[in-house]
């Protein structure tokens, strides 16, 4: 049947089938692909361990189909199409080389050569020496190469790029066949950009300070003894000691770090080749995005050391050259040393962010202000060293059990801090273990040794006691004692009963006291408002006193001369009388001599009547008889009735009356007094 096809049909099969071969030889490669080659049929054989062939063995070629369109015999070479590795922004890739010299024994990463460059080169990486298994670089954010997908795997934070030879680790592809950075013991944020930058802490979300404590995988070992790698180890300090260099400046260096040698441990094999050894690292990283190969770098972020206003940092040092104590042979609680020296530095740190590393460097925090410390359930805000203290329990020695609210104000000077670390390892320490005892202790055995009255009455002196008692034990550390203060005495039920009867008892006494001094208070002031109310006429009665005083004195100096003057008046009228008496007595005898008695009476009756003031003729006259005698008559007896009525007007006193015109003329005296 074949005989019978025409020729020309079999030289159109024939074209067809040349046209479909070169077809089918001719790949196109994407602008972002690569096309790896396999070759089937070869009559030579990959050497070795090697699954790469790079003189034309079967198998995958050394070779990459770049993009474009590029000619390969269909049926003797098969070409597979991989994506460019691509690193998206914030993330890395990491190199596994699959082909190349195997690794020393105790080698975890491969040398880097410069000739490597992106590990583009296939044929240029293996020529050079280079090795199986992870590379010291990573590629950064942004790469983008035509790397060989059996000659390395790229793993990224979402995909691995590359083809796996190892069936182990094929077997861990996911869906689809495609490798996570779990396949390789890899978490994802593993294969981000490293970033040390401020965080937010606390409730307030306070941005706090951040440093990068780095620990590295691979490298020699440390010297014996040392717990942290530094580049150079600290051969500059000994030359900076015996240089004369200060502490500040030795401080400075050890805070600096040689990070500039090994572009903060991105060039890995520039750390190595520096003298990087494996374990910790002395020199942290500050605030930056670092590409650190996760296979041989390990950032741990730890807080900033900040040393606040009132405060000092004692540094115990844990790498260093070895310890020389400066702390003098009086001091025998540790030893103090120059910074560098592993010990505790005799120069605290003051105000001020440092960036320490915190598992070389152990900073213990010094507060220098004034601190209060509670022995009571409020507990200090600023420090918080009295959290672990409470109200001291004590008991009086009737039993009477007492609870103490206590305040004790403490300072400790910038320059005697690491002394004190020193003694007591921690300020927490100095608080719970020194003070706790030594205040505690007091407070139990004065109250035991004191009845619960006197301590309540003497609380002033048992405090100043305290001052003295705690004053006395700080010094022994080098703590200053500022003050303590008995704040609350909680007293038991019983006690606080009693006291309260007896002050009430004591208060009505003072009560009493108060009334009755206010009472007798109210009657001084009663005499004294009456005193002052009557001083007007106190004042007054006293003038008249003394105006009657003098009228008195003055009647009694007139009395006196009016005494004098009757005596002498009345001597002299006595004087008179007897002249005028006598004188009289010799008129009237002579009148009687003359005119006879009767006539003589008459005439002075009539005379004593003229010189009156008194009406003796009536206004109507009654008379009888016939001669006139009768008027007569009525007018001597209205005369003597006048006289008798009068009651001597005159003439009984002793004294008659003196007619007008002075005395009457004397008369002739009658002796016997007969007519």
């Amino acid at each position: 049947m074949l005989l019978n096809i025409p020729i020309l049909t079999w030289v159109f099969v024939g074209i067809l089938l040349a046209v479909v071969y070169v077809m089918m030889s001719f790949r196109r490669v994407g602008p972002a692909e690569v096309g790896l080659v396999l070759k089937r049929v070869s009559t030579r054989k990959l050497s070795g361990d090697n699954v790469i062939a790079f003189q034309g063995e079967a198998g995958y070629q050394a070779d990459l189909l770049l993009p474009g369109m590029r000619w390969k015999p269909w049926l003797l070479y098969e070409v597979e199409k991989f994506p460019w590795v691509q690193i998206p922004a914030g993330e890395i890739g990491v190199v596994i080389a699959q082909v190349g010299a195997s690794l020393p024994i105790g080698a975890k990463s491969a040398v880097y050569k410069k000739s490597f460059g992106n590990f583009a080169d296939l044929r240029s990486f293996v020529t050079s020496g280079g090795q199986k298994g992870v590379q010291r670089p990573v590629f950064p954010p942004g790469t983008l190469a035509p790397i060989h997908p059996v000659g390395f795997l790229v793993v990224t934070k979402s995909q691995a790029y590359g083809l796996p030879i190892s069936p182990e680790l094929r077997s861990r592809s996911g869906n689809g066949g495609r490798l996570t950075p779990e396949a390789f013991g890899l978490r994802p944020e593993q294969l981000e950009l490293v970033r040390i930058e401020p965080t937010p802490c606390g409730k307030d979300g306070a941005l706090m300070d951040l440093v990068g404590i780095v620990t590295t995988y691979e490298g020699d070992p440390l010297p014996s003894g040392d717990i942290a790698s530094r580049l150079g180890g600290f051969s500059d300090i000994d030359k900076m000691e015996k240089d004369k260099a200060t502490d500040g400046d030795v401080i400075e260096v050890l805070l600096g770090n040689k990070n500039n040698l090994h572009n903060n441990y991105q060039d890995y094999q520039a750390f190595l080749d520096n003298g990087g050894r494996i374990g910790l690292q002395h020199d942290p990283l500050l605030y930056g995005a670092y590409a650190l190969n996760p296979f041989l770098v390990a950032v741990e972020r730890v807080w900033m050391l900040v040393v606040q206003q009132g405060q000092v940092a004692v540094i115990k040092a844990y790498v260093g050259l070895p310890t020389q104590d400066m702390s003098g042979s009086d001091f025998k609680f540790g030893s103090l040393v120059r910074p560098g020296h592993r010990g505790i530095w005799e120069e605290a740190l003051r105000t001020g962010k440092y960036p320490l590393n915190p598992r070389c460097y152990q900073a213990e925090i010094v507060p220098t202000s004034i601190l209060t410390l509670n022995w009571a359930d409020a507990v200090s805000q600023a420090h918080n060293l009295d959290a672990q203290l409470s109200q001291i329990v004590a008991k009086s020695n009737e039993g009477f059990i007492f609870h103490i609210d206590l305040q004790v104000q403490i300072h400790v000077p910038d320059t005697n801090a690491p002394r004190v670390i020193s003694m007591v390892g921690t300020m927490m320490n100095l608080v719970n273990e020194v003070l706790q005892a030594a205040v505690g202790n007091h407070f139990r055995d004065k109250l035991q040794s004191m009845p619960a009255i006197r301590f309540i009455e003497t609380r002033q002196q048992v405090q100043e006691e305290a001052f003295k008692h705690i004053k006395e034990q700080l010094d022994q550390y080098c703590v200053e004692t500022r003050g303590v203060y008995i704040q609350d005495v909680i007293l038991p039920d019983d006690l606080v009963k009693v006291l309260t009867e007896r002050e009430i008892a004591n208060q009505e006494i003072e009560t009493y006291k108060k009334q009755r001094s206010a009472q007798e208070e109210r009657i001084a002031m009663e005499n004294s408002k009456g005193t002052a109310e009557m001083q007007a006429d106190l004042a007054k009665s006293k003038v008249g006193v003394d105006i009657k005083t003098n009228n008195a004195n003055a009647r009694t100096e007139e009395a006196r001369g009016e005494a004098e003057f009757i005596r002498q008046t009345g001597t002299a009228r006595g004087a008179e009388v007897e002249a005028v008496g006598l004188a009289r007595a010799r008129g009237y005898e002579a009148q009687v001599r003359a005119l006879g008695s009767n006539a003589t009476a008459l005439v002075n009756v009539i005379a004593a009547l003229s010189e009156g003031t008194s009406k003796f003729v009536p206004d109507i006259l009654v008379t009888s008889g016939s001669n006139g005698g009768g008027a007569l008559d009525g007018l001597a007896a209205t005369a003597m009735r006048y006289l008798a009525g009068n009651g001597g007007n005159g003439a009984a006193a002793g004294k008659p009356p003196e007619p007008k015109g002075g005395p009457l003329p004397s008369g002739p005296s009658t002796k016997s007094g007969k007519d």
